[in-house]
């Protein structure tokens, strides 16, 4: 039996009924936390003991709507300036990841992947596309995430955009894939049924993916009035909204995310809540896409569950919760939209996230031990009322020094402790994506 006890931490426990405990440690048993109990309860021999030096320990971050394959399109400067937001997916987005290889998705996977053990995001929800390589791209980001060691759910991107072969090949990799994380019953790899936007599907796309979706008894991922545009194009050609016509279709529902949501009205954010629909905030993308500011605060008055997201703009979930905060007093006032982000990444994301995996998100018995040391001594005093203003005006503006995943360690004093070449795998990555960039 493996044990690790953690030490000298002043932990933040996580959860609805956030605790704050100093003069505690923590002991991991395997895969799980076994005890957590004041210090003085701990006499035996460990297989390593973990000295915190009054760090912070918390639960690992969870990101609930992600992009691995953007990690190509960091420095290129290939695509033209785009005025709004269809320009930018026509001009950058469709064009990139048309020339993705199953190879390219490999390394635009485990790069974000690795910067996610070091910002302490120990759990992802991706949503990909490779439009001219489908086949198998699951599968190789599959493998990036087996290597890193961290939890992710994956889907592909399903579109009629690209014509009937790919609709095809988009319905047959999320199948085939779903069934694949099934049989497996793997608590760090599971999968949705992928789509990606209302304004790109088709109604005979939309219900076969309807149908193959709930015959595996699964849930769905989708771009959700990320842009006025798409309300618009539902508008016009289905005469509904979209959220209306996500739940004709039974896309909707508990085990369902929706990401975005920045353009839906009171009857499609009722819809939501009765469907009881996963909504992913993604404000840095929205704010870089010009697409306007979701109001989470109505949403969440509203009982919609909503989560924190990235969209591949980061996999450091502080610095997306301090502009989501930033976001939100510019949209309302200074006075209003402070607690809903936090409590979007800090409560809300571990509900959506058990949707699919067991016991994560918190730090009690039991769970796995999924668990970050932050280097944040308090300057000034720290207990459960005031945890949340340390988390965002002082905890995120640390580094995060130790990442545990099921009671492995992935990263200690700052050191990757992967079976890994981090250098080389930087190197690859940036031999590959050069060559993408010529056939962009």
């Amino acid at each position: 039996m493996k044990t690790i006890l953690i030490d000298n931490a002043i932990i933040a426990t996580g959860g609805e009924k956030n605790k704050i405990l100093y003069n505690h440690s923590i002991l991991i048993s395997n895969d799980k936390i076994k005890k957590i109990a004041p210090k003085s309860k701990f006499k035996g021999k460990y297989s390593k003991i973990i000295n915190a030096k009054g760090r912070i320990a918390m639960p690992g971050f969870i990101n609930t709507h992600m992009h691995f394959y953007s990690t190509f399109a960091r420095g290129l400067t290939k695509a033209k300036p785009s005025k709004d937001f269809v320009n930018v997916l026509n001009n950058l987005w469709w064009r990139l990841d048309k020339k993705l290889t199953n190879e390219d998705s490999y390394y635009s996977a485990v790069i974000p992947l690795i910067g996610a053990i070091k910002s302490g995001t120990t759990t992802l929800i991706d949503h990909h596309a490779s439009p001219f390589s489908i086949k198998g791209s699951l599968f190789s980001i599959e493998k990036a995430v087996k290597q890193t060691g961290l939890r992710a759910s994956l889907c592909y991107e399903l579109s009629d955009r690209d014509g009937k072969k790919t609709i095809q090949e988009g319905l047959e990799e999320n199948t085939e894939f779903i069934k694949y994380t099934k049989k497996k019953k793997d608590n760090f790899l599971h999968a949705l049924f992928g789509l990606h936007a209302s304004f790109t599907i088709s109604n005979e796309t939309l219900e076969e993916a309807a149908y193959r979706g709930h015959k595996l008894n699964t849930g769905f991922h989708i771009h959700a009035a990320e842009s006025q545009a798409d309300q618009i194009y539902c508008e016009i050609r289905h005469k509904m909204r979209v959220m209306e016509r996500l739940e004709k279709f039974g896309i909707l529902g508990k085990k369902s995310i929706a990401a975005h949501c920045v353009h839906v009205n009171n009857k499609e954010i009722e819809i939501l809540r009765r469907t009881g629909t996963a909504v992913i905030h993604n404000p840095q993308s929205n704010a870089n896409n010009s697409v306007g500011v979701a109001d989470i605060v109505k949403l969440m008055n509203k009982k919609v569950l909503v989560g924190l997201g990235t969209d591949a703009m980061t996999v450091n979930m502080l610095e997306e919760l301090r502009t989501a905060i930033w976001l939100q007093h510019l949209k309302n006032d200074p006075a209003t939209g402070f607690i809903e982000p936090i409590n979007a990444l800090m409560i809300n994301n571990a509900r959506i996230a058990k949707r699919y995996f067991k016991n994560i998100g918190s730090l009690k018995e039991q769970n796995f031990a999924d668990i970050i040391l932050i280097d944040y001594i308090p300057p000034t005093p720290l207990d459960a009322a005031n945890f949340y203003g340390h988390l965002a005006f002082g905890i995120s503006q640390n580094a995060v020094d130790t990442t545990i995943v099921n009671g492995r360690i992935l990263m200690e004093n700052k050191k990757l402790k992967l079976n890994m070449d981090e250098e080389e795998i930087s190197r690859k990555s940036s031999e590959l994506a050069a060559k993408l960039w010529n056939r962009f």
